[in-house]
C-alpha cells in the first residue's frame, strides 16, 4: 500500500478519496508490472483507465467544492492543476485506443499517475489542510 498517513489533510472526505486513488493506482502498477501475460492484463488496464477518468472528476469536483466553501486562496491555481491532469488522463486514453494499449505507453502512464498522485497529494493538497488549520486558529506555522 503506497498510502501514508502523513498524506492526510485532515478533511475526511478528501482523505478517503485520496486513499482510494492510491489503492487503485497501486493495484494498477502491481498488475502492469507483474509477469502475467500482457493480454491478460488488458482488462485491468482498461478498467483502471475508466475508473480514473470518472473518479478523478468526482474527486476533483468535491475537492474544488470544499475549497470554495472555505474560501481557499489557492483555488484558481489548484483548479488549473486539476484541469491539466484531467486532460493528461484523456490524452493517454486517446493514445491507448490509437496504439492498441501499447505496453510501454501503459507503463509510462502508471508511473506518471503515481508521481502525480504523490506530488499532488503530498504537496499541493497539503496547502488545503494547512489553510483549514490556520483558519481554526491552530498554531500551524507556514513552512
Amino acid at each position: 500500500m503506497l498510502w501514508k498517513d502523513k498524506y492526510k489533510i485532515g478533511v475526511e472526505e478528501i482523505d478517503r478519496q485520496h486513499k482510494e486513488l492510491f489503492e487503485r493506482v497501486g493495484n494498477f502498477l502491481k498488475v502492469v508490472r507483474s509477469d502475467e501475460n500482457w493480454e491478460d492484463k488488458l482488462d485491468t488496464v482498461k478498467e483502471t483507465l475508466e475508473f480514473m477518468k470518472e473518479y478523478v472528476v468526482i474527486h476533483f469536483d468535491s475537492e474544488e467544492a470544499f475549497q470554495k466553501k472555505i474560501d481557499f486562496p489557492g483555488y484558481e491555481e489548484h483548479k488549473e492543476i486539476h484541469e491539466n491532469f484531467k486532460q493528461e488522463v484523456e490524452e493517454y486514453a486517446r493514445r491507448f485506443e490509437e496504439e492498441n494499449y501499447n505496453e510501454e505507453l501503459v507503463q509510462e502512464f502508471g508511473g506518471k499517475l503515481m508521481a502525480w498522485l504523490i506530488n499532488h497529494v503530498a504537496a499541493t493538497d497539503q496547502k488545503i489542510g494547512e489553510y483549514v488549520e490556520s483558519q481554526e486558529g491552530g498554531s500551524h506555522s507556514e513552512s
